[in-house]
C-alpha cells in the first residue's frame, strides 16, 4: 500500500494480533492539508472509492475508522503489555475513535484543536508518555517518538548511536502527567 509522503510503500507481514504483547505502531498519514473538494473532480475520485496519494487528510482519517482499525486498537489498548504509540494524524484517528478521552496525548499543531474536542487533553509537546500504571502509550510527532521508543526499549547508548547516524539530535522533553505543575504559567 502506498502510505507516505513521495509513494513510499509499506507491506504489512502479519495480521495485527492485539493479543500479543509488544510494541503497536500506527504510522502517520500523508495527504494533503484541505478540505475534500478543494480539487476540482475529487469528490467524483471520492465517491468511486478511487484513492489518491493527495487526499485531504480529514478524507483519509474517515476512511480509517471505517475499518476494524479501531476495534483492535481498542483491544490493543486495553491489553496490559501492549504499548499502543501513533505517529502525527494518526493520534487523531485514535481519539476520533474514542480510543483517548480523558487522555494526554499530541499531534501534528494543526490537529491539537481536532484531537482536543474529541475528550482528549492534547499537549503542545513532541513526545507525550501517558504514564498510566499497565497501559504505556506513546504518540508523537515521527523521529524523536522512534527515539524515544528504542531508548526505552534497548538503552539511551543504541538510542545515541541512532542519533548520530541520522545526524538528529532529539528536541524538547518526553511530556508525562506527574510532578509539580508550574504556577502562573
Amino acid at each position: 500500500m502506498v502510505s507516505g509522503t513521495g509513494g513510499l510503500a509499506l507491506r504489512a507481514t502479519a495480521a495485527l494480533d492485539p493479543g500479543r504483547a509488544g510494541l503497536i505502531l500506527v504510522p502517520g498519514a500523508s495527504g494533503r492539508v484541505g478540505e475534500p473538494g478543494d480539487v476540482p473532480g475529487e469528490d467524483d475520485n471520492l465517491r468511486r472509492g478511487s484513492w489518491q496519494q493527495d487526499a485531504p487528510i480529514p478524507v483519509l482519517l474517515g476512511r480509517t475508522l471505517t475499518t476494524e482499525l479501531p476495534a483492535l486498537l481498542k483491544a490493543a489498548m486495553d491489553h496490559p503489555q501492549i504499548t499502543v504509540c501513533a505517529v502525527v494524524r494518526r493520534v487523531v484517528v485514535l481519539a476520533m475513535a474514542g480510543l483517548l478521552e480523558g487522555r494526554h496525548a499530541t499531534t501534528h499543531h494543526l490537529g491539537l484543536d481536532l484531537l482536543d474536542a474529541t475528550g482528549a487533553h492534547a499537549v503542545h509537546a513532541r513526545v507525550v508518555d501517558d504514564g498510566r500504571p499497565r497501559h504505556r502509550r506513546r504518540r508523537h510527532l515521527g523521529t524523536d517518538l522512534g527515539l524515544y521508543l528504542l531508548e526505552r526499549e534497548v538503552g539511551p547508548r543504541i538510542a545515541h548511536a541512532v542519533e548520530e547516524l541520522f545526524a538528529h539530535e532529539r528536541r524538547g522533553t518526553v511530556w508525562r502527567d506527574h510532578g509539580p505543575v508550574p504556577a502562573g504559567l
